[in-house]
């Protein structure tokens, strides 16, 4: 028996052994032919690319093989994978929202940790130096300010630069059932808004690759080469429900799903619970009149939120939370009634935003039609041209079937 296909025995095995992406890990489902199947567990797809090869890995805690690392695989099938480069959250997503994070040895398997979120937010021709492939694998949301998506094209960039493949292990986007929100204006670049597409863009971050590449976002002219392992039997429209949690402040399919509007909070003096059991599921402020903002929480620090918005005060706010997190794919929009209810009731509304809320919009936009009473009606109809235009402009980049609408 060769290598690869003892490979593939082992993997098969683990598999059925450790159960799936899906709540109820039954070998059934895993044997099913409809079983969501993400590039990475596809193995016999990939591994006879990585013989002979010197591998870089671009992941974190997400990069799962059912419930192994994708690290440990490459290491125990015998591959040459010589270091790791880790976006916001570090190699094992622990780190807090916007955390300095430090490059090192991860201790779990004596690996060379290149951080992508501490000194550089790139890798350096130096750290690229010897490396045949790179490998990303790590799981996406789907909105514009997620930046996963930003270190994916850096490194795509750099990659270019130095004439080394890319081998992308496509996962489902979990708000990949629509798509909404202004288009990132030029002035407002930054690493939450690295291109122009709308808050929520309804691709997987290989389609996304493709879209950088073929828009000629890389800049002077550069095409990443790029190799893509698709996932098997996965729609848009599909309900996917994460084997683990994305980052620190996402634990839960509730708060991934209300993820793509409710994170423009961030650019307010609004609190979304960061310092609570339930971040992303919850807003709130001690200026909101209670009346109308029943449910109470005060954020304290903690690990995944160290310094937490209105820490130690007592907030008056809304519970966003489900028992069917399934539902909120029902809302197919960024949802602007919460923002515009709490400024509405803010008191002091000079203070409302803060100097974040641009980079996160995209756009200067909005803030101003929020001040001016917009309708959340009238501030949709605003971006729906350029949002029809987003749509059309994918459309060679995709490898599923595109939305109906």
């Amino acid at each position: 028996m060769n290598r690869l296909t003892l490979i593939s025995v082992c993997f098969f095995f683990l598999l059925f052994s450790c159960g799936g992406t899906h709540s109820n890990n039954s070998v059934t489902d895993l044997a099913s032919e409809t079983l969501i199947m993400p590039g990475a567990w596809q193995t016999e797809q990939y591994f006879p690319l990585l013989e002979n090869k010197t591998i870089a890995l671009v992941g974190n805690h997400s990069s799962l093989i059912g419930d192994v690392h994708l690290a440990d695989s490459l290491l125990n099938a015998g591959f040459h994978l010589k270091k790791v480069f880790s976006p916001e959250h570090g190699f094992r997503g622990e780190a807090a929202h916007g955390e300095y994070v430090k490059s090192g040895i991860d201790e779990q398997t004596g690996l060379q940790v290149v951080s992508l979120y501490g000194a550089n937010r790139r890798p350096s021709p130096s750290d690229l130096e010897g490396i045949d492939l790179i490998i990303f694998d790590i799981q996406d949301v789907g909105t514009r300010f997620y930046t996963y998506i930003s270190t994916m094209s850096y490194v795509m960039e750099e990659a270019a630069r130095m004439d080394i493949p890319m081998l992308i292990l496509d996962r489902p986007n979990p708000n990949g059932h629509f798509i909404d929100g202004p288009i990132r204006e030029d002035k407002h670049t930054s690493f939450v808004g690295l291109h122009p597409i709308p808050i929520v863009h309804g691709m997987t971050v290989a389609e996304y690759a493709r879209m950088v590449n073929g828009e000629g976002w890389l800049g002077e002219g550069l095409k990443c080469q790029l190799h893509i392992v698709k996932v098997k039997n996965y729609e848009r429209d599909m309900y996917y429900e994460l084997p683990v949690a994305p980052s620190p402040n996402l634990p839960n399919m509730t708060s991934i799903m209300l993820y793509p509007f409710i994170c423009l909070f961030e650019g307010t003096e609004i609190s979304l619970g960061r310092g609570t059991d339930y971040p992303f599921q919850i807003y709130g402020h001690p200026d909101l009149p209670a009346d109308v903002f029943p449910f109470q929480f005060t954020p304290t620090p903690r690990r995944a939120a160290p310094t937490p918005p209105q820490e130690g005060k007592l907030c008056n706010g809304i519970d966003l939370r489900t028992d069917n997190p399934a539902g909120l794919m029902g809302i197919s929009k960024v949802d602007l009634d919460p923002l515009l209810k709490a400024y509405h009731h803010f008191p002091r509304k000079e203070k409302f935003f803060n100097n974040f809320f641009d980079r996160l919009a995209g756009t200067s936009v909005l803030k101003e039609q929020i001040k001016q009473g917009k309708t959340e009606e009238q501030i949709r109809a605003s971006w729906k041209q350029d949002v029809e235009y987003f749509r059309q402009m994918r459309k060679p980049y995709l490898l599923y079937p595109d939305l109906a609408h």
